[in-house]
């Protein structure tokens, strides 16, 4: 696809000049795709302010001007308050700016508000060229030659306040800020026996508190649109007595800036001491964040977002007709759609008019997935009637970040619903010798911020020990079992569903649930560990930085994954490499030669660094140490190499927002589907199970977590290199060779239609 006469310029902008973390990576997507479609773009520096002054503030964009951004916080455009824009002659002047230049396409990053101000913009466009042709400002040519406005929008808020996406861009940076500093205070807190208040911002959205809550398993969160019920006094100081009773040294309460009564009146921080304090007498600290959240380096969820919406902005403006309405750039699932503008702005509009949870649940389905998450999970006193029911949860495989939010998630979830949960240690080969022992409510707290696995976890595969495992299932009882792990867990899930006809003891409901770094598991697009690893990797802005002190510096980055390139080409994209190589794409040597003669060219550019991944089975014969010693020869005397190797580090560490809440809500979902399923399977007074129903991997689709038969996956799985046979992230491979600047043709075969907010239900929210 390619425009040689279009000309858009990328306007950075927020109705209160706040910018968040991933802007700067939607800027340089926008502005690169741009280019390489032909067209001509323009940046507008600070915002609407600049749309109005004109002059020096709308200035061409070029490959090199937005280099070095992606790990940038904030923006590098600028951003600012515009009273001027907000009156129409204002807006008349902005509109002159654009036609002396022949712009006649907008990509607009901000918040609702700035949005807003585009739609209206665009929808008096006609009457501003009317009006500036009357004035003699324009002539009659240059008003045809401009006679319609094209205007695509991209989210730019922590708050994720706007309707009919899940995720604004900002908002798992914002998160990311949040959690370290709960991580740094609950170490403190627990040593001293203290109550500690975090003030979180959000206006009068309570998405970042909520999910904070989660993240954290905080006692108890206040939000603006769930108002405590009346008397909500007594019961936040029972619970924080019961969790005293229970053992805990630490107690987490999160407020949202906007948290208020039922009768509408604010909740403070300050107020919330006061009632702990006088009431209870705990030792309590409240700590306000503030602007803290809106700082710092991008995640590399929101670096990988920008990117993505930045590409489907340019596409969306493309393919507009005079006749298309102003849209959104938005995140469904794993999917890039397109919105009415207008129309999601209608229905926040009639949110914050009704204030009510029917309203907040109707347009925003993450929002009470979320929401009734966490209120399962809060609670502290399990019902009194027993089902008798003995659930198992274990880990297989290769520790990540996450698996412990899910097994306390399952593990509090089973209790919710009067199981009797059991944990298994190291495995199959734990459940193999016996080591099973029952996990209560408080052995799990503070699990989801802890990285690897606390139940232990090993690779050994059930189908040498069938024996011992059906015996141990039949001593201890158990009636389901959750397998949280990677490709092991897949394929241990498959050999105990072919073993039924064998061992009936096997006849039990199973839900695999994918944990793993490498999100190789059949089933499902995310696998829990894969976003900590992501972020671990983007330790190559270091790197690029270095390139960048040393000049002429080209460095080889060895990633982990087995045979499954998502690791190597989701960190390209996010940390802005030259090429990835992976298994999934197969590569030559001749590929690799164009890779050189594409560093050597950009050599003698300003831009005098390289970045080259490599998924560690890419290729047996073109290994790491092979690339770097081509690099190096090829490179001689025009850049030199260096070589890293990342290794176990990806595994490790403190699980990133997404995957604790990703993990606490499969972990969750996981047992309140194998509860429904033991009834279905509840026979003659025993379970028996036998159905590929009954044994299911729990993954995301695209829009939605979905139960797939851990038989009927079989046809789509490449058992000798552990992979999918189908991956959906190998689409998004263009996209990253296009903003490195290689000459490669852009897919757009999905077309992405228009879609409309009513009928959009987020299933699952970050």
């Amino acid at each position: 696809m390619c425009r040689d006469n279009i000309i858009m310029c990328v306007l950075l902008t927020s109705s209160c000049h706040w910018c968040v973390s991933g802007m700067n990576a939607a800027v340089r997507a926008t502005v690169r795709v741009g280019l390489y479609t032909g067209a001509k773009v323009y940046f507008v520096h600070e915002g609407y302010q600049g749309l109005v002054d004109g002059g020096d503030n709308i200035r061409p964009a070029t490959w090199e001007s937005v280099s070095m951004m992606l790990q940038l916080g904030g923006t590098v455009i600028g951003s600012a308050r515009c009273k001027d824009f907000r009156e129409r002659e204002g807006r008349m002047k902005a509109a002159l700016n654009l036609v002396k230049l022949g712009i006649t396409n907008l990509c607009v990053i901000g918040g609702d508000g700035s949005l807003t101000g585009a739609n209206q913009f665009r929808t008096e466009w006609s009457g501003l060229l009317v009006d500036l042709v009357k004035a003699g400002r324009i002539t009659d040519a240059e008003a045809k030659k401009s006679s319609h406005l094209n205007i695509v929008g991209m989210v730019g808020s922590i708050d994720n306040d706007f309707c009919g996406t899940d995720m604004t861009i900002g908002t798992d940076s914002a998160l990311h800020r949040i959690i370290e500093v709960v991580d740094a205070i609950t170490t403190t807190a627990q040593s001293h026996q203290r109550t500690f208040i975090l003030e979180v911002m959000g206006r009068h959205c309570g998405y970042l508190a909520l999910v904070t809550a989660l993240a954290c398993g905080a006692d108890w969160v206040f939000i603006p649109e769930m108002p405590p019920d009346e008397g909500w006094e007594d019961h936040l100081c029972r619970r924080l007595t019961d969790q005293r009773a229970r053992g805990s040294r630490l107690n987490v309460i999160i407020v949202a800036e906007g948290a208020m009564s039922r009768e509408g009146k604010p909740i403070t921080s300050e107020q919330i001491k006061k009632l702990v304090t006088d009431r209870l007498g705990f030792d309590t600290r409240t700590t306000t964040l503030g602007h803290v959240q809106r700082g710092g380096t991008p995640s590399a969820f929101d670096r990988v977002l920008g990117s993505r919406m930045g590409v489907e902005a340019v596409m969306a403006l493309l393919e507009a007709t005079p006749d298309t309405p102003a849209c959104v750039v938005s995140l469904s699932g794993n999917q890039a759609v397109r919105l009415p503008l207008m129309e999601c702005v209608q229905v926040i509009d009639f949110n914050l008019a009704q204030s009510n949870q029917h309203a907040v649940f109707m347009i925003c389905r993450s929002f009470e997935n979320n929401w009734n998450t966490y209120k399962l999970l809060a609670h502290i006193n399990p019902p009194d009637v027993k089902s008798n029911i003995n659930v198992a949860v274990m880990n297989i495989g290769a520790p990540c970040a996450g698996m412990n939010a899910a097994v306390r998630a399952a593990v509090r979830m089973g209790l919710i619903q009067g199981h009797n949960m059991l944990a298994v240690h190291d495995g199959f080969d734990g459940l193999a010798h016996g080591q099973v022992e029952p996990i209560t409510w408080t052995a799990v707290s503070g699990w989801t911020g802890k990285g690897g696995s606390m139940l232990g976890t090993k690779r050994t595969l059930p189908a040498k020990i069938l024996e011992e495992i059906s015996q141990n299932i039949a001593k201890f009882n158990i009636h389901a079992l959750v397998i949280i792990g990677g490709f092991e867990a897949y394929v241990g899930g498959l050999e105990l569903v072919q073993a039924r006809e064998k061992y009936e003891e096997m006849c039990i409901p199973m839900v695999v649930i994918p944990a793993t770094v490498s999100n190789n598991v059949p089933g499902s697009d995310f696998s829990i560990g894969a976003d900590t690893a992501l972020n671990t990797i983007t330790t190559c802005d270091r790197i690029k930085q270095s390139a960048a002190g040393t000049k002429r510096r080209v460095f080889i980055v060895e990633t982990m994954g087995g045979y499954c390139g998502y690791l190597a080409t989701m960190a390209g994209l996010a940390a802005g490499a030259d090429a990835a190589y992976i298994f999934e794409d197969k590569f030559n040597i001749k590929d690799l030669e164009v890779n050189v003669e594409h560093l050597l060219a950009k050599m003698k550019t300003t831009v005098k660094r390289g970045l080259i991944l490599r998924n560690e089975n890419s290729n047996s014969n073109y290994t790491t140490d092979f690339i770097f010693n081509l690099y190096s020869e090829e490179g001689k005397g025009i850049f030199d190499c260096r070589k890293n190797v990342l290794g176990h580090m990806q595994q490790g560490g403190t699980p990133t927002p997404f995957d604790r809440n990703f993990g606490t809500k499969m972990g969750a979902k996981s047992v309140l589907w194998l509860t429904e399923k033991l009834k279905e399977c509840y026979r003659h007074g025993r379970i028996f199970a036998n159905t590929p129903d009954s044994a299911c991997v729990l993954g995301m689709r695209k829009r939605a977590l979905t139960f797939q038969p851990l038989a009927e996956l079989k046809g789509d799985t490449d058992f000798e290199h552990r992979i999918p046979k189908t991956e959906w992230w190998l689409k998004i491979r263009p996209i990253m060779k296009i903003l490195a600047k290689y000459n490669i043709k852009l897919d757009t075969s999905e077309h992405t239609d228009m879609e409309h907010v009513i009928k959009k239900r987020s299933p699952l929210g970050k």
